[in-house]
């Protein structure tokens, strides 16, 4: 008898295994495969744009990615350094062989936490409440709290050409009866694609005709905690290149010998909008010359080359042409060609914001089986259900992050309320108050969460007291310190094509000026703090205006989150709304007036008669 199996050992299964483990229950961590723990399946790059900054919330939590990522990636940068910081994103280029090791080295540690093998064909159920879960073998595991992270493996079948083989992403053995019997409990399940492009042999790749894309020069770390474990100058470089006028002809000359262009007929898989095959590059871009393709490193310990923009479902003798067409590429080989994977999934909004399931109770869900693509959108909601399981085990309220406190909030809002189309990515464009849910604040906005929940030990609650102490205090410094305009100081803002100040004016108001920097003031006086502290100080001093106005806007949206909707309201009887509002509703099942706002089909003119029904009905204001 356990309390918590987790069912699936990739990054969302992670996740959950560790924070239940960590919070003292007896945690089961149950997968088809062992040797596949962790595994990266796809690029192995951790970050990028908007998911680094998951990375970072997933730290200030309490979970496991980033510092399994700091301590085993072969080079790491801040994406779009040179915009606002709303949108600096890290990204780094991990390691397929030390990651998962890595990753085993700290479940393994975990003592409450047993890891076995075994394939999950069913759930034990009474009464709509979970019980437990049945292998293919029949044996029965109780428990109290069953959490699926599945991933791609249900029903997953490979596509390459004209064929379509049942199995896994590793030519392993997939779930072949686990998502029927989801169907059968009264999930709505829906069918979704993905892909992955080639690898080629490092030594076969002419580097000359390609451009170095090297990590940043200065060290980062995705982790609050750790110190940087590499060396700058050990960073492993990617490369660039471009398609070619005779990639775009090869492809579409034989696009209907691709699987999703006429060569099977059967896919009713929908593939990543924001992350598409090369062949509906071509397709939908017909009017670009070419397409930026990078070429990545998988390990240092082997040497295959992953061609990241390229991800097609071609059959091997069409990529060998395709391949061969890219400059540097002219005799390269392929160790591994390119296929699309097309998995059954659960519609997102058959599940409540803790992500326990609608449709049984004591049922989590997390990653690819709730819609969505990537393996830090699957790790933040690996760690939200672990949280959430236990906290209902201990009989507490489950952690709700909202959108202003979390891009995770973001991500678990929209799947909830929204639902998918196709696998759903997250983007910075999706938060509202992204100026908000920056990389750098990431701590100061949710470790607190982190320790609530019991995740973040005293130590690590103390460093964050005092960060904000030292915030506050370099603030008034910058307030009192002031810039005399001596001779000296004419000559360095004429130096910098700055306007010279005409008085004298405190730090505070020059880092105002969108041109005025920290490092520039240090000049003329030291800043008596860290550079954590001064870069969150110049932040906070430059978007001033900017952070209070979306303050103000995210307290308008916290006062609808506090006008909540009865569970047991009959939506049947709200009369005058539209009927895809009333579907829309009966289906999302919103708790509150924010989130019905926020569902696809509903108008303001429904929202004014729901909340005209609430108040008639309930006795609550609009």
């Amino acid at each position: 008898m356990y309390e918590i199996i987790v069912v699936g050992g990739g990054h969302a299964g992670c996740e959950a295994a560790h924070a239940a483990a960590k919070k003292g229950h007896k945690t089961l961590l149950i997968t088809s495969n062992i040797k596949n723990i962790a595994d990266m399946p796809c690029n192995p790059h951790i970050g990028g744009s908007a998911k680094g900054i998951v990375v970072r919330e997933i730290d200030a939590l309490g979970g496991i990615m980033g510092k399994v990522a700091d301590k085993t990636h072969l080079q790491i940068k801040m994406l779009n350094s040179a915009k606002g910081p709303a949108v600096q994103s890290l990204r780094a280029q991990g390691d397929k062989i030390a990651y998962p090791k890595e990753m085993m080295n700290v479940l393994n540690s975990l003592e409450n936490l047993e890891i076995r093998e075994g394939m999950v064909e069913d759930l034990i159920v009474e009464d709509n409440k979970v019980k437990g879960i049945i292998l293919e073998d029949g044996e029965r595991i109780e428990s109290k709290i069953v959490v699926l992270t599945t991933g791609t493996y249900l029903k997953a079948d490979i596509l390459v050409g004209n064929t379509r083989t049942r199995q896994g992403p590793h030519g392993e053995k997939p779930s072949n009866h686990l998502s029927d019997k989801l169907k059968e409990y009264g999930f709505t399940i829906k069918r979704l694609k993905t892909g992955t492009p080639q690898r080629i042999d490092r030594k076969t790749i002419d580097f000359s005709k390609t451009r170095v894309e090297p990590g940043d020069d200065k060290y980062l770390t995705f982790s609050f905690d750790l110190e940087p474990q590499y060396k700058i100058e050990d960073q492993i470089p990617c490369h660039l290149t471009y398609t070619t006028e005779e990639t775009h002809r090869i492809i579409r000359e034989n696009l209907n010998k691709s699987s999703m262009y006429g060569a099977l007929d059967d896919i009713e898989g929908i593939g990543p909008r924001y992350c598409p095959s090369i062949e509906d590059k071509v397709v939908r871009f017909s009017d670009k010359e070419r397409h930026q393709l990078f070429i990545e490193p998988e390990s240092r310990y082997y040497d295959d080359m992953y061609l990241q923009g390229f991800s097609t479902s071609m059959p091997p003798e069409v990529q060998e042409l395709m391949v061969h067409s890219l400059p540097g590429f002219e005799h390269a080989k392929i160790l591994k060609y390119g296929y699309a994977i097309e998995y059954d999934a659960i519609y997102p909004t058959q599940l409540k914001a803790s992500l326990e399931t609608k449709v049984l109770e004591n049922l989590f869900t997390a990653g690819q089986i709730n819609g969505t693509s990537g393996y830090e959108e699957a790790a933040c909601q690996g760690l939200m259900a672990g949280i959430n399981a236990s906290l209902k085990l201990e009989g507490k309220e489950p952690l709700v992050l909202k959108r202003n406190e979390a891009y995770i909030g973001v991500l678990i809002d929209d799947l909830i309320t929204k639902g998918i189309r196709d696998p759903y990515r997250l983007l910075t464009s999706r938060a509202e108050f992204r100026l908000l849910l920056r990389s750098d604040n990431a701590d100061l906005r949710l470790r607190r969460h982190g320790y609530e929940v019991g995740l973040i030990n005293e130590e690590q609650i103390e460093r964050l007291n005092k960060k904000e102490k030292d915030i506050q205090e370099c603030l008034e410094w910058a307030r009192e310190q002031k810039l005399k305009v001596t001779e000296e100081v004419k000559k360095e803002f004429q130096k910098n094509h700055f306007s010279v100040p005409t008085a004298t004016f405190s730090f505070e108001q020059l880092l105002g000026r969108p041109e005025i920097t920290v490092e520039f003031l240090e000049q003329f006086q030291t800043f008596p703090y860290n550079q954590e502290i001064k870069e969150q100080v110049e932040i906070y001093l430059k978007y001033k205006g900017y952070i209070e106005k979306s303050y103000k806007e995210a307290e308008k949206m916290l006062k609808l989150e506090k006008k909540q909707i009865p569970e047991d309201i009959d939506y049947d009887k709200v009369n005058n709304i539209a009927s895809e509002a009333r579907q829309k509703l009966k289906e999302v099942r919103p708790t509150t007036i924010a989130q019905a706002i926020r569902i696809s089909g509903v108008n303001p003119s429904d929202i004014s008669i729901l909340s005209v029904y609430l108040k008639k009905e309930y006795g609550k204001d609009e």
